[in-house]
């Protein structure tokens, strides 16, 4: 169907993209001088306010800098765009607590609806990887993207041997620009220091910057996939589309073409169907973890397709750290401690895996609770049906300024190790809360916590499938 002429002119605007460093510096320069600036003449002003006057002057203020984020973010891509996406998962304390989840939605457009870049930009790129026309890699190719996101946009294609593809094709420059924002980054500290003063924001961007030097590689990724894809190999309920690679470049990834549902069209059948599709995501990601030590930082909606014959289709797999074997196994320790009950050993984790940088400064009965309250959804036993009001409760049970651990919450740290480890299980229970899927999520989490037996029959399956393969 023929594009509006609005349409395609708003494509090829959000195509313009500030690839200089000049131009990058300046936008992040402006977007956080001038918010700063804003947030400082509110607070001040909000001192001769009502405490409801300041409340709704707050709010405005939080919208207007969720909305200027996603538009000022969403058209630089790249590290830019993804630290919009991270920050879509931050609780910012300063914000009022009735509002925090629509302040993230606003923020988690970055992450679910891309602004698009012109066809005939991403073609240049095809073509210079190729060193040929399009035409010649690919026998049909849509000029339509299927998806877009922050690293690149996804299109159908079919190849001169008939293969269905999707290809992921890179932003142009986006490489390049990367750098810049990566030097540009710590402007946004004050910022978030400002928005979440327990943030360890430093650290966090510093993870981001190694982790997306990764993503910008796909022959990188394509290595994961394949990986990955090889140890699904068969499975029963999981699928890894098969990676080309005499077709995939370092900006071009090309792999199988998977027909299936969205997550939107899931979310309107039925309580079984959901059930089981929110257990194997579930048992992906955390299987993935456990076995093949990989956390997997994007389990975000668009990233799933639900096939007919009852599997699950993951996708996505840039953002990637391999855990070490030792830091793993400790914080397993850790989870156990928790759901034992065992103060004194959760303690001891917590120190030593570097959540803790003062120690002598944390009961360990408070922090054991702490820890249960926050992960109480997957660290007791018991059937639940969660839903976005049981997530949403739950973030602000665990990270509210009037939680009684808030102090704690301040003091501690993210070690670099664990932040795509949270990052996923955060994303994953904001998934199955949308899903409203319904299990005793406690019971499978011992399966790879502690070890113990499969819980369920799609358990049984996983569990014979590895079994065979070892």
């Amino acid at each position: 169907m023929p594009m509006a002429e609005e349409e395609q002119d708003d494509i090829n605007e959000t195509s313009k993209l500030p690839s200089s460093r000049l131009a990058r510096t300046a936008k992040f320069g402006s977007l956080v001088g001038g918010q700063s600036a804003k947030w400082a003449a509110t607070s001040a002003i909000n001192r001769l306010r009502t405490e409801e006057r300041a409340d709704e002057a707050t709010q405005a203020r939080a919208f207007d800098l969720a909305d200027q984020l996603v538009k000022q973010l969403g058209q630089m891509k790249g590290a830019a765009m993804k630290i919009g996406q991270v920050l879509s998962t931050v609780d910012f304390e300063l914000i009022p607590e009735g509002d925090r989840e629509e302040f993230k939605e606003r923020l988690a457009q970055l992450r679910d609806s891309a602004p698009q870049v012109a066809f005939k930009d991403m073609k240049k790129v095809v073509e210079a990887d190729f060193g040929e026309p399009i035409s010649a890699v690919f026998a049909s190719f849509d000029e339509e993207p299927i998806a877009a996101a922050s690293i690149g946009q996804v299109y159908r294609a079919t190849t001169h041997d008939g293969d269905e593809v999707a290809v992921k094709v890179q932003y142009p420059g986006v490489a390049e620009a990367v750098e810049t924002d990566m030097r540009n980054v710590q402007m946004l500290v004050p910022l978030l220091k400002r928005l979440a003063p327990g943030i360890d924001a430093k650290a966090l961007l510093a993870e981001l910057r190694e982790r997306i030097i990764e993503e910008l590689d796909y022959e990188l990724e394509a290595a994961n996939q394949r990986q990955i894809a090889r140890a699904y190999r068969g499975h029963p309920f999981v699928r890894i589309p098969a990676i080309f690679g005499s077709l995939s470049t370092r900006r071009v990834l090309v792999s199988e073409y998977v027909e299936g549902q969205s997550f939107a069209q899931l979310k309107e059948r039925s309580d079984e169907e959901r059930d089981l599709a929110g257990e194997i995501a579930f048992r992906f990601f955390f299987g993935l973890l456990m076995r093949e030590r990989l956390a997997l930082g994007d389990p975000h909606p668009g990233n799933y397709i639900f096939c007919d014959d009852g599997r699950v289709c993951f996708l996505d797999f840039g953002l990637i750290r391999r855990v070490p074997e030792q830091y793993l196994d400790g914080e397993r320790a850790l989870a156990r401690s928790v759901i034992e009950g065992d103060a004194e050993q959760t303690h001891r984790w917590l120190s030593e895996l570097g959540y803790l940088p003062q120690p002598d400064e944390f009961h360990p009965e408070r922090v054991l609770e702490q820890l249960q309250n926050a992960g109480e959804w997957y660290f007791t036993t018991g059937y639940r049906r969660l839903s976005p009001e049981y997530v949403r409760n739950a973030i602000e049970v665990g990270s509210s300024p009037r939680s009684p651990h808030y102090d704690y919450m301040r003091k501690q740290t993210l070690p670099p190790e664990a932040l795509l480890m949270r990052r996923m299980e955060g994303l994953l229970f904001s998934v199955l809360g949308e899903l409203r899927a319904g299990g005793d999520w406690g019971r499978l989490a011992l399966e790879y916590i502690a070890a113990e037996p499969p819980s369920t029959p799609l358990g049984e399956q996983d569990a014979d499938f590895f079994a065979a393969r070892a």
